[in-house]
Formats: structure tokens, C-alpha cells, sequence
């Protein structure tokens, strides 16, 4: 982005989608578990989160978010489909392989969009997916039900 306004906080700015691309590629792909420690610096303190369960104000808050999430699982990979950006927002398309602890692995298809200030920090995301979707169709006896019930309530 080339309004980015410099400054001693723009050290942490996401500078393009590549560059974003790049920083969560990092995230989920160490060991099995994902390590947000280099990505949370480019996160306002002000983030607005929301996704298909929960949203969230603050960085704090969401920092226990992630915290949970990974506690939760028991490993958690992400493949980057497709990203575009137009001006300062971002989409990323995403794959996110989930093992949590008393499952079998499950894929949760998404796509997240990113939205940065004028310093290249990331003020807001939003999270899009179909968690229960993606997961009861790797559990025999809720995938059929689950897509039946979401055809006739919804379909």
C-alpha cells in the first residue's frame, strides 16, 4: 500500500497481500500448532473480530481467543487458496485443516477479509465459514442429518 502514513508503528505494517499472505502462511504451519507471536504485532490494539461463533473488541481478548484455539486443538494447518486486495482490504481464501482432540481431522473451508488503517495495521476481520458444515461431514451418522436439515431449513 503506498498511503501507508510512516511512523515508529509502521514497523509493523502489513505493506500488501503478499506480505500478508506470507505472515500467515507462518502462523499455522510450525509443528502442527499455530504461533501467532510474529503475526499479533501487526494487529491494532483496537482489532474488531467477528467470525460464524463469537465477536471480539480489543486486542486482548482476542489474543485469549487464539490462545483457545489453540489449546483446543490438537493440530491445525492452513493452506492459502487465493488472495486479492483492492485498496486496504483484504480477502484470503483459506483451507484450514483441524485436528481437535477427540475428533478425526477435519477441513473447514473459509475466507477471511482484512481490513487495515492508515498505519497497515490490522483494525478489523471478519471470518467467514461453515464450521459445523465442514466438520460433521467427517463424523459418520451427523454429516447426512446436518446437510438435511440445513437443505429443508434453509435450502
Amino acid at each position: 500500500m503506498d498511503n501507508i502514513k510512516t511512523n515508529e508503528n509502521t514497523k509493523y505494517a502489513v505493506k500488501d497481500i503478499e506480505h500478508l499472505k506470507e505472515l500467515w502462511s507462518k502462523t499455522y504451519n510450525t509443528d502442527g500448532k499455530p504461533d501467532w507471536s510474529h503475526l499479533l504485532p501487526y494487529y491494532h490494539e483496537n482489532i474488531h473480530f467477528r467470525d460464524s461463533i463469537q465477536e471480539i473488541n480489543g486486542l486482548k481478548d482476542f489474543k485469549e481467543m487464539i490462545e483457545r484455539l489453540t489449546k483446543r486443538s490438537k493440530k491445525l494447518e492452513m493452506k492459502i487458496v487465493n488472495a486479492v486486495q483492492n485498496g486496504n482490504i483484504m480477502f484470503l481464501e483459506w483451507e484450514m485443516t483441524i485436528l481437535f482432540k477427540k475428533t478425526r481431522t477435519s477441513v473447514v473451508y473459509g475466507a477471511s477479509r482484512v481490513i487495515l488503517n492508515e498505519e497497515g495495521k490490522i483494525i478489523d476481520q471478519r471470518d467467514y465459514y461453515d464450521l459445523w458444515g465442514d466438520i460433521f461431514d467427517n463424523i459418520t451418522g451427523l454429516a447426512k442429518p446436518y446437510r438435511r436439515f440445513m437443505r429443508r431449513v434453509f435450502g
